[in-house]
């Protein structure tokens, strides 16, 4: 087993390959190479970025974009419409209000004062995903003027899919996309993968582990990208309901799911609706497992929970 750990989209990152073939080190040192180009086009951090570059033209007609960030949208708004509008691509006035407005290790040493950004965007601007125009035939989008977009989770979940299906042509292959978890099918032997779900609490411990022989897993919390604002605290989860960062009872939820898009729109969905709501719609969404994890340490399991941890499916 051919393991490599590296940094990209401000994350840690791990890629498993499992091979002994001729060739295959070389192979697996090719991905982070794929993920700086990846993040060069996808990045809201980089000015230079194919994304920032779209945002800037809010409200300017039509512009060609490349395949990977028409994929990575098109997987955006497939997210906003499964969800019903919770989880969106067009949070970014609401990040910078928030005050996320730089890469996280820079917001984290930050201590913002009464004075600083307004906590709360208009709620028109979050929710404007359904307003954005895509035209398949020529490969262009329209954005309406003020919206912006912020593809940072799904893009993460695309790459670990678009890396682990990239390295499958080669050898059964794991990639964790700083949490979201994409495998290619079982290993070598037939044996499925091993994930672990560490605890919010004590990051050092685990709560589960998940065997899973094909899908993806992804982990949405506010326990980790949160900043100091006053005398509280903000996070990255936006609820588009109130342009703010959810209040909700949930620290944090690992969904699995057959793909690292849809598991990453779920974690983030009920975590978003909390508790009971967030119960209530994995309910009526069978094909997605959750485990969830509440602010005052009571750990939930979904009905479906079972079969992944006890290697009867996946």
């Amino acid at each position: 087993m051919l393991l490599l750990h590296f940094r990209a989209m401000g994350c840690q990152m791990e890629a498993r390959l499992d091979s002994d073939k001729p060739g295959a080190h070389m192979l697996l040192a090719w991905i982070p190479v794929w993920f700086e180009v990846w993040e060069s086009i996808l990045s809201r951090f980089r000015p230079d970025s194919e994304l920032s570059r779209l945002n800037a033209q809010a409200g300017r007609g039509p512009v060609e974009v490349s395949t990977v960030l028409w994929d990575v949208l098109r997987e955006a708004l497939e997210a906003a419409e499964a969800s019903g509008g919770l989880v969106v691509p067009t949070v970014l006035p609401a990040l910078a209000a928030a005050g996320y407005t730089d890469s996280f290790e820079l917001v984290a040493g930050r201590r913002w004062v009464e004075q600083g950004p307004t906590a709360r965007a208009p709620v028109n601007a979050v929710g404007a995903w359904r307003r954005i125009e895509l035209d398949g035939r020529r490969r262009t989008v329209a954005l309406p003027p003020g919206v912006q977009l912020d593809l940072g989770g799904v893009a993460k979940g695309w790459a670990a899919e678009e890396a682990a299906r990239k390295l499958a042509r080669h050898a059964p292959a794991l990639v964790n996309a700083g949490g979201d978890i994409a495998v290619s099918g079982p290993q070598r032997d037939g044996s499925p993968w091993t994930v672990a779900v560490a605890d919010p609490f004590h990051p050092d411990r685990d709560l589960a582990h998940i065997r899973l022989y094909r899908g993806a897993v992804a982990t949405s919390g506010r326990d980790y990208r949160r900043w100091r604002w006053g005398t509280g605290w903000k996070h990255h989860i936006i609820d588009p309901r109130s342009g703010a960062p959810a209040e909700t009872d949930l620290i944090s939820v690992t969904a699995v799911a057959e793909g690292a898009t849809r598991a990453e729109m779920a974690a983030k969905a009920v975590l978003i609706l909390g508790t009971d709501e967030g119960l209530r719609w994995l309910a009526q969404h069978p094909d997605v497992a959750a485990l969830l994890v509440r602010e005052d340490g009571e750990v939930i399991a979904s009905a479906t929970w079972s079969k992944y941890v006890e290697g009867e499916g996946g």
